[in-house]
Order: C-alpha cells, then sequence, then structure tokens
C-alpha cells in the first residue's frame, strides 16, 4: 500500500502508484504522477508538472522537477519525465523543460549522484550514470550507457555518446562520439571504451572495427572529415562503425578533438 508520512506534504492533485512511500518532510507538487513502488526520501522536492517512473528513489534533500533556470522562462508549463528504475541521489537537482511545452526527460535504469544537476530541455538515455557533482547544462544530450565522471561540466547544447565513458573534472565544450573515452585536463581523446564495451559483450569484431576508427580519428594526421572517408574505406561496416559515422556527420558543434 502507498505511505504517506503525516509530515509530508502532497498536492491534491498529484496521483500516486501502489506501494509509493513518502518521507517525512518530502514535498510533491501538482500535477505530479509517481509510478508504483517509487520512495521519495526524507526532505525531497517533486515540483510541478513531473511524472516519475516505478521502482525509481528519490533521495533526502534531492529536487527535481523545479524551474528551468532560464532568464527566457516565463513561467509557461513544462515537464519533466523520468523512466522506470532510476535513482536520483541526495541534493541533486533536475530541472524542467523552458518554453511552453518544453520538457527535460531522463530515462529508466539511471544513476544520478549526490549534488549532480541537469538542466532544462536535457535528453538524458537509459542506463546513464552521472556521478556527484557533474553539472550539465540546458540542451544536452546524453546516449545511452554513458558514463559521465564526477565534477565534470558539460556545456549547452553537447552531445555525448552512447556506451562513451567522460572521465571526472572535466570541461566538456564538443560532442563526445560513441563508444570512446575522453578525459584529462585539457580534455582529450584517451581511448576506445573497450573495458565498458566488453563488460556489455560487445563482439570482438565490434571492438575491431572501432579500434580501427579511433586510429583514423585521433592518431593520424587526417581531418575529420578525411577520417570519416577512411573508415568508410577501410573499417568493416559493423551497427557500432555506421552509429559513430552517423553520429559524427550529424555533429552541428564538432567532435572533441
Amino acid at each position: 500500500m502507498t505511505q504517506i508520512d503525516a509530515r509530508a506534504v502532497v498536492h491534491e492533485s498529484a496521483k500516486l502508484g501502489d506501494g509509493v512511500v513518502v518521507e517525512p518532510f518530502a514535498i510533491i507538487g501538482r500535477n505530479v504522477t509517481i509510478g508504483n513502488n517509487t520512495a521519495i526520501r526524507s526532505m525531497a522536492l517533486v515540483d510541478r508538472d513531473t511524472t516519475i517512473g516505478e521502482d525509481c528513489e528519490i533521495s533526502h534533500g534531492a529536487a527535481v522537477g523545479g524551474d528551468p533556470q532560464d532568464l527566457k522562462y516565463e513561467g509557461e508549463q513544462t515537464f519533466l519525465r523520468v523512466g522506470d528504475r532510476t535513482v536520483v541521489r541526495e541534493f541533486a537537482t533536475i530541472n524542467r523543460g523552458t518554453g511552453e511545452g518544453g520538457t527535460t526527460v531522463v530515462g529508466s535504469d539511471c544513476l544520478i549522484c549526490a549534488y549532480a544537476h541537469i538542466a532544462h530541455d536535457c535528453v538524458v538515455g537509459d542506463n546513464v550514470v552521472i556521478v556527484n557533482a557533474v553539472n550539465v547544462a540546458g540542451h544536452v544530450e546524453i546516449e545511452d550507457y554513458a558514463f559521465i565522471g564526477g565534477m565534470t561540466a558539460v556545456q549547452q547544447f553537447v552531445r555525448i555518446g552512447a556506451h562513451c565513458y567522460v572521465g571526472g573534472a572535466c570541461r566538456v565544450t564538443k560532442d563526445v562520439p560513441p563508444y570512446f573515452k575522453i578525459g584529462g585536463i585539457p580534455t582529450r581523446p584517451i581511448e576506445v571504451n573497450m573495458i565498458g564495451l566488453m563488460r556489455r559483450g560487445f563482439a570482438e569484431e565490434a571492438l575491431t572495427a572501432l579500434r580501427q576508427s579511433y586510429r583514423l580519428l585521433y592518431l593520424s594526421d587526417l581531418n575529420t572529415t578525411q577520417a570519416v572517408v577512411r573508415i568508410r574505406d577501410e573499417v568493416p561496416e559493423t551497427e557500432e562503425v555506421r552509429r559513430l559515422i552517423a553520429f559524427i556527420e550529424s555533429s552541428s558543434r564538432g567532435i572533441i578533438k
């Protein structure tokens, strides 16, 4: 059964599923929907027009669904959607979108660690890990299985590709291609994210093709356009290579070099 502590504040328009737990001094705003078996811990805030999926946890002091930190925002109705089985740890913040109907999306099976911030209009995929004190600016897209190390800052409109690894304390101002690892100060490409890909069962053929692609992109004298041409000509056309090329060619900011 749903358990709501007497010291919590739940707006009359909120919809809470079966098995939801709302701990002391938590606040749930208007037009909030919370899925089955989700826990809203003590002093957490789930602000208005927010949907939280099933089996999630919003930890002590976290604030999700707050107004966007955007000077253009004038009180329009905007939204936050969080998928299933996602954990938002202590004092993390996730803002709604900006502009009428603007939506921030966080997928399923994500871990958003303590003091992290996800700004307005971001789209975060499934199985993403965002470590402590990461700051993600507005309109950022983070694809499935990306890992972002602690205290990293991600500039607005950046795209972070699937299965990539971003080291701690990085400053990310360009798009990060999928499957690769970046890190250091200044932030730079390091290698293919081999450990992560092997843990997820990628085939040896895919790993070999990605290593070849990485060498052409980052360990040759070719510019990005030339490297993509060589990848098409010389590297086996696996699904991962196709996705890598599509990501690079659709990048409006350019990829990190």
